[in-house]
Protein backbone atom coordinates (compact mmCIF):
# COMPACT_ATOMS: atom_id res chain seq x y z
CA UNK A 1 0.00 0.00 0.00
CA UNK A 2 1.61 2.65 -1.12
CA UNK A 3 0.66 6.54 -0.39
CA UNK A 4 -1.79 8.24 -2.36
CA UNK A 5 -3.23 4.96 -4.48
CA UNK A 6 -6.48 4.78 -2.26
CA UNK A 7 -9.47 3.78 -5.02
CA UNK A 8 -12.93 5.62 -4.77
CA UNK A 9 -16.32 4.71 -6.76
CA UNK A 10 -18.96 6.70 -8.05
CA UNK A 11 -22.21 5.73 -9.50
CA UNK A 12 -23.14 7.99 -12.20
CA UNK A 13 -25.82 8.35 -14.27
CA UNK A 14 -25.95 10.16 -17.56
CA UNK A 15 -27.96 11.19 -20.85
CA UNK A 16 -25.66 10.01 -23.50
CA UNK A 17 -27.35 12.92 -26.31
CA UNK A 18 -30.84 14.08 -27.54
CA UNK A 19 -33.80 11.63 -26.92
CA UNK A 20 -31.54 8.85 -25.14
CA UNK A 21 -32.95 7.07 -22.09
CA UNK A 22 -32.03 6.68 -18.63
CA UNK A 23 -33.77 3.29 -18.72
CA UNK A 24 -34.06 0.57 -21.09
CA UNK A 25 -37.13 -2.09 -21.14
CA UNK A 26 -35.96 -5.95 -20.43
CA UNK A 27 -38.13 -8.86 -20.30
CA UNK A 28 -38.61 -9.82 -16.55
CA UNK A 29 -37.53 -13.55 -16.99
CA UNK A 30 -33.87 -12.19 -18.34
CA UNK A 31 -33.14 -10.36 -14.85
CA UNK A 32 -30.33 -11.74 -13.36
CA UNK A 33 -29.36 -11.39 -9.64
CA UNK A 34 -26.60 -8.70 -9.23
CA UNK A 35 -27.97 -6.75 -12.22
CA UNK A 36 -29.60 -3.73 -12.04
CA UNK A 37 -33.72 -2.80 -12.47
CA UNK A 38 -36.16 0.26 -11.67
CA UNK A 39 -38.76 -0.89 -8.62
CA UNK A 40 -41.14 1.54 -7.77
CA UNK A 41 -39.41 4.26 -10.02
CA UNK A 42 -36.33 3.52 -7.97
CA UNK A 43 -32.79 1.96 -9.34
CA UNK A 44 -32.14 -1.09 -7.45
CA UNK A 45 -29.53 -3.65 -7.21
CA UNK A 46 -31.35 -7.41 -7.92
CA UNK A 47 -30.70 -9.22 -4.51
CA UNK A 48 -32.84 -12.29 -4.72
CA UNK A 49 -34.80 -13.62 -7.25
CA UNK A 50 -37.20 -16.35 -7.85
CA UNK A 51 -39.65 -17.70 -10.28
CA UNK A 52 -43.23 -19.45 -9.49
CA UNK A 53 -45.80 -20.76 -11.40
CA UNK A 54 -49.20 -19.94 -10.90
CA UNK A 55 -52.05 -22.16 -12.30
CA UNK A 56 -52.75 -24.13 -14.63
CA UNK A 57 -53.70 -21.48 -17.42
CA UNK A 58 -51.69 -18.67 -15.38
CA UNK A 59 -48.05 -17.11 -16.27
CA UNK A 60 -44.85 -17.69 -14.40
CA UNK A 61 -44.08 -14.98 -12.08
CA UNK A 62 -40.82 -13.65 -11.39
CA UNK A 63 -40.62 -12.24 -7.04
CA UNK A 64 -37.74 -9.44 -7.34
CA UNK A 65 -35.95 -8.58 -4.27
CA UNK A 66 -33.60 -5.49 -4.48
CA UNK A 67 -31.40 -2.47 -2.61
CA UNK A 68 -31.83 1.09 -3.90
CA UNK A 69 -28.71 1.88 -4.91
CA UNK A 70 -28.93 5.39 -3.21
CA UNK A 71 -30.56 5.12 -0.41
CA UNK A 72 -29.98 1.09 0.45
CA UNK A 73 -33.38 0.38 1.10
CA UNK A 74 -34.97 -3.09 0.20
CA UNK A 75 -37.18 -3.72 -2.27
CA UNK A 76 -39.77 -6.29 -3.82
CA UNK A 77 -41.53 -6.69 -6.62
CA UNK A 78 -43.93 -9.08 -8.22
CA UNK A 79 -43.99 -10.01 -11.76
CA UNK A 80 -45.11 -11.95 -14.90
CA UNK A 81 -41.99 -13.30 -16.58
CA UNK A 82 -43.30 -12.48 -20.47
CA UNK A 83 -43.46 -8.38 -19.34
CA UNK A 84 -40.97 -5.94 -19.49
CA UNK A 85 -39.25 -4.35 -16.84
CA UNK A 86 -37.46 -0.86 -17.15
CA UNK A 87 -33.32 -1.32 -16.30
CA UNK A 88 -31.18 1.85 -15.37
CA UNK A 89 -28.37 2.40 -17.63
CA UNK A 90 -25.90 1.88 -14.80
CA UNK A 91 -22.01 3.42 -14.92
CA UNK A 92 -19.72 2.35 -12.59
CA UNK A 93 -16.55 4.36 -12.53
CA UNK A 94 -13.76 3.79 -10.09
CA UNK A 95 -11.19 6.54 -9.12
CA UNK A 96 -8.01 7.09 -7.66
CA UNK A 97 -8.09 9.40 -4.31
CA UNK A 98 -5.00 11.43 -4.84
CA UNK A 99 -5.85 13.99 -1.80
CA UNK A 100 -8.29 15.73 -0.01
CA UNK A 101 -8.39 19.35 -0.41
CA UNK A 102 -10.65 22.17 1.14
CA UNK A 103 -13.77 19.63 1.51
CA UNK A 104 -13.10 18.27 -1.98
CA UNK A 105 -11.93 14.96 -3.34
CA UNK A 106 -8.87 15.12 -5.85
CA UNK A 107 -9.62 11.78 -7.74
CA UNK A 108 -7.55 10.40 -11.03
CA UNK A 109 -9.68 8.82 -13.95
CA UNK A 110 -8.04 5.38 -15.04
CA UNK A 111 -7.12 7.31 -18.19
CA UNK A 112 -4.99 9.84 -15.84
CA UNK A 113 -7.90 12.80 -16.18
CA UNK A 114 -8.15 14.51 -13.18
CA UNK A 115 -11.64 15.17 -11.03
CA UNK A 116 -11.76 17.60 -8.50
CA UNK A 117 -15.96 18.20 -8.25
CA UNK A 118 -16.44 15.14 -5.74
CA UNK A 119 -17.73 16.37 -2.02
CA UNK A 120 -15.76 14.71 0.86
CA UNK A 121 -19.21 13.65 2.02
CA UNK A 122 -20.51 14.72 5.27
CA UNK A 123 -21.15 12.11 8.55
CA UNK A 124 -19.48 9.08 9.30
CA UNK A 125 -18.38 8.23 5.60
CA UNK A 126 -16.64 11.02 5.24
CA UNK A 127 -14.50 10.69 8.74
CA UNK A 128 -14.05 7.01 7.37
CA UNK A 129 -12.66 8.63 4.14
CA UNK A 130 -10.52 10.82 5.77
CA UNK A 131 -8.98 8.73 8.44
CA UNK A 132 -8.48 6.19 5.99
CA UNK A 133 -6.36 8.81 3.50
CA UNK A 134 -4.25 9.91 6.69
CA UNK A 135 -3.02 6.52 7.18
CA UNK A 136 -2.77 5.48 3.77
CA UNK A 137 -5.02 2.61 3.48
CA UNK A 138 -6.66 1.25 0.73
CA UNK A 139 -10.28 2.52 -0.03
CA UNK A 140 -11.44 0.18 -2.60
CA UNK A 141 -13.39 -2.93 -1.63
Amino acid sequence: MADNDEQHEQHTFEQAGSGASLTFPMQCSALRKNGHVVIKGRPCKIVDMSTSKTGKHGHAKVHLVAIDIFTGKKLEDLSPSTHNMDVPNVVRNEYQLIDIDDGYLNLMTSDGAPKDDVKLPEGDLGKEIQTAFDEGRDLSQ
